[in-house]
């Protein structure tokens, strides 16, 4: 099937036809709008989940395990049940019957991190895994009843070390049903032949997920329907897992996810909705649940670590003939989450002979989960650390080497690009950056006692557009639309840019425009994961719209100016439909509901299938440039200024697109210099649970950082628009570590870098 859509001729596929809010001219997209939600947290009036107050009320606190693996042997409840405030203790003892959490990608809905049955037993799988959940009439009741209660348990033999998990034998690896093993050509045979070479292994370590908001829910029961206030990235398929978990329909379950405090692939379904709702049913009473910034490094998965070997031979001229990057990733026994390291290289650089390579080795540890720009954040540590050593060995500038090597097709799959300008945006960036004025020498550069040094690294995210996007308008006869999504907003001014380009395609002003987002009972399947939720939710505007303009038609009728016309004659302007090529042709919005005899016209339009990402390469690049002061005393790394020129098709609100770039460069920051989630291999337990001792960065570790962009539409995607949530921190280690090396001479291959690893 994929090599027949592949050959299809481009128009039977979506963006066959480009987008026509790619040319308008209108000037709602591409202008920098403050965002609409702002007023709202200023005033501290956005409702977060653990914000809501429901009557009746009471509190949820967690007892986690402290083995890997085994069976609680004994729980001892009784002082809890006996402290002030303890309305209910749950335990695998008392818990409501519940069925396992549908694990995602297993079906279209499916939300769950895990399989696992959900305090139904006294097995362990994870040290750190819930044993139990103390409701109270406050939150210092329960968190202090939870300290009273006291377990033991009786230990299986678990696997908590990665070398030992490697010893045992390695698997495939698989993300998202396909294997991450891809090969082209004799690239082996390629290498030993090849007169210039790298050949070297990059380590990554684990990172926990931080986002401002911890993971919360307010959960409900209505009788039998349950409703649940979640700071989520996927409310519809939570929505339909819970319904599976509690064997009760998805129409009986509402998740509601106004605002999400941050999300980056980890705001997804827990155990913790899921031990809140049982909590709930059990007590009778409304429960909040919100976890400490210790219960998510316990309960919630992040990314997992990686130890990858790239191996790149070239021609004396720099021309790649071949591409190695293989390796391992350690992954739980209920995720299906490996860490796809290999998804860059799939497609950033040309080359006759390519091997790519994942293997998973199996541990008893929480699951892993999606983490920003999953595989390509840390794969490109790996692959663009390798390319600036092979331009120290050819004697190369690293820029003039990634732009000699870019492919004129997709690399592996053959088919042709939707839209590439990486070049020009190396070229602009460059420039802007001053990257001529660099000293290649290492460690020639100095600022007093600091050593000074500059590198580069390619960034690269592919456009995504999952299946199950839909949307309704509503048209009132005051002339306003309303636009309804089950999309997500989690600070990266969806609901901005969205008002924006609603308010082109129907010709309105934004003021005349509202954009409803964050409950399950609306329409979509829309996951705010992959970059895709932007392209998503466009297309689902888009066949929205085409039945907008049929109905209206209809209501029309043969007294307006539109008589006769067909939806393909006409666009929707100046508040209302009118020929395209006639615009005299025309009649607004409130005369055609006004004439007709109507309040108000709603529609629902379903978002084609995704079938344009098998036709065309479809990916978002961009070129990073970073400058590093590296104290000669000390070791300390200070990041001086960074530069990100991008190419990401057409950019729909420039205020909130340099926020994403520049959010996700500081995310980049702290992978490359300080972020590591530090694990007992002994026992499998997270010892750095909290910001005391897991660092991120601060205002004074970040730098001035320039965002600049190519703005060149992608005709092959809704608006012109390809993802920018992910692609900052892609390449921001490499950029960092390589710019280390040119500061220092010293080669950092093992994230974070560290002064350690320097002096």
């Amino acid at each position: 099937m994929e090599k027949v859509i592949a050959l299809a001729p481009d128009s039977w596929m979506p963006g066959g036809q480009p987008d026509p809010l790619i040319l308008s001219k209108h000037g709602q997209i591409g202008a920098s709008v403050p965002r609409v939600d702002g007023p709202l947290k200023v005033r501290g009036a956005a409702p977060f989940a653990a914000e809501f107050a429901l009557d009746g009320m009471v509190y949820a606190a967690l007892k986690f395990s402290t083995v890997p693996k085994g069976r609680i042997a004994s729980l001892e409840t009784t002082q809890a049940e006996a402290a002030p405030g303890v309305v209910a203790v749950m335990t695998h003892r008392n818990a409501p019957r519940m069925a396992p959490m549908p694990m995602f990608m297993t079906a279209e809905k499916a939300g769950g991190s895990d399989e696992l049955p959900i305090m139904q037993d006294d097995r362990i799988y994870w040290n750190g895994q819930p044993v139990a959940v103390v409701v109270a009439e406050t939150q210092e009741q329960a968190d202090y009843a939870v300290s009273l209660i006291r377990a033991t348990y009786e230990s299986d033999a678990a696997i908590t070390s990665f070398a030992t998990a490697k010893r045992k034998g390695t698997e495939p690896a698989l993300f998202m049903g396909q294997p991450l093993k891809v090969e082209k050509g004799s690239a082996d045979a390629a290498f030993k032949a090849s007169a210039a070479k790298v050949d070297e292994t990059y380590t990554t370590p684990r990172h926990n997920h931080n986002a401002i908001e911890p993971h919360a829910a307010t959960v409900t029961w209505d009788g039998d329907r349950l409703i649940v206030h979640d700071a989520s990235q996927a409310v519809s398929h939570t929505a339909w897992s819970l319904g599976q978990v509690f064997g009760i329909a998805e129409d009986q379950v509402r998740v509601t996810s106004p605002f999400v405090g941050g999300g980056f692939g980890g705001k997804c379904l827990w155990q913790h909705q899921v031990l809140g709702a049982a909590a709930s049913k059990l007590a009778g009473r409304p429960v909040r649940i919100a976890l400490s910034r210790e219960g998510v490094y316990r309960l919630i998965g992040g990314r997992t670590l990686t130890e990858q070997r790239v191996a790149l031979g070239a021609d004396p001229d720099g021309r790649f003939n071949a591409i190695i990057h293989t390796g391992a990733v350690a992954m739980s026994n209920h995720s299906v989450m490996p860490e796809p390291f290999i998804l860059p290289t799939m497609s950033s650089y040309g080359s006759p002979n390519i091997k790519l390579d994942v293997q998973v080795a199996r541990l008893d540890m929480l699951a892993n989960t999606f983490m920003r720009a999953p595989g390509e954040s840390v794969g490109t540590f790996a692959l663009e650390s390798a390319i600036d050593e092979l331009a120290v060995a050819l004697g190369m500038d690293p820029v003039e080497l990634r732009i000699l090597n870019q492919p004129d097709e997709d690399p592996l799959k053959g088919t042709p690009f939707s839209s590439r300008h990486i070049a020009e945006a190396w070229r602009a960036g460059a420039e802007r950056f001053g990257w001529s004025k660099r000293n290649p020498t290492a460690a020639s550069v100095r600022d007093g006692e600091w050593l000074v040094g500059t590198g580069c690294a390619t960034a690269t995210y592919p456009y995504h557009r999952m299946p199950g996007g839909a949307a309704r308008i509503t048209l009132t006869r005051d002339g306003a639309a309303k636009v309804e999504v089950a999309a997500h907003e989690m600070g990266m001014g969806t609901a901005t840019a969205h008002t924006q380009v609603v308010a082109e395609r129907l010709g309105l002003t934004r003021d005349q425009v509202s954009f409803a987002y964050g409950d399950s009972l609306m329409p979509g399947v829309v996951l705010a994961g992959g970059s895709q939720q932007t392209a998503s939710i466009g297309a689902s505007v888009i066949a929205a719209h085409h039945v907008l303009i049929a109905e209206l038609l209809k209501l029309a009728g043969n007294d307006s100016p539109l008589a006769g016309l067909g939806a393909d004659e006409v666009g929707t302007v100046n508040g209302g439909l009118a020929k395209l090529d006639d615009p005299s042709r025309h009649e607004s919005y409130v005369s055609i509901l006004t004439r007709s005899g109507r309040d108000h016209v709603a529609v629902e339009g379903s978002a084609s299938a995704p079938l344009e990402t098998q036709h065309w390469s479809m990916h978002s690049f961009g070129a990073l440039f970073c400058e590093v002061g590296v104290n000669s005393v000390t070791g300390e790394v200070r990041v001086r200024r960074f530069l990100g020129s991008y190419d990401c098709g057409r950019i729909l609100n420039p205020k909130t697109a340099a926020s994403q770039f520049r959010g996700g460069i500081i995310m980049g920051l702290g992978l490359a210099l300080m972020e590591e989630t530090q694990l007992d291999d002994r026992n499998g337990r997270v010892m750095n649970p909290s910001f005391g001792d897991y660092h991120v960065p601060v205002h004074l570790d970040v730098p001035a950082i320039d965002v600049i962009w190519t703005d060149i539409p992608d005709p092959r995607a809704p608006m012109g628009a390809r993802g920018i949530g992910e692609i900052g921190i892609t390449g921001v280690g490499a950029a960092v570590a390589n710019a280390v090396f040119n500061a220092t001479g010293k080669r950092v291959r093992d994230l974070p870098v560290t002064l350690d690893k320097l002096l």
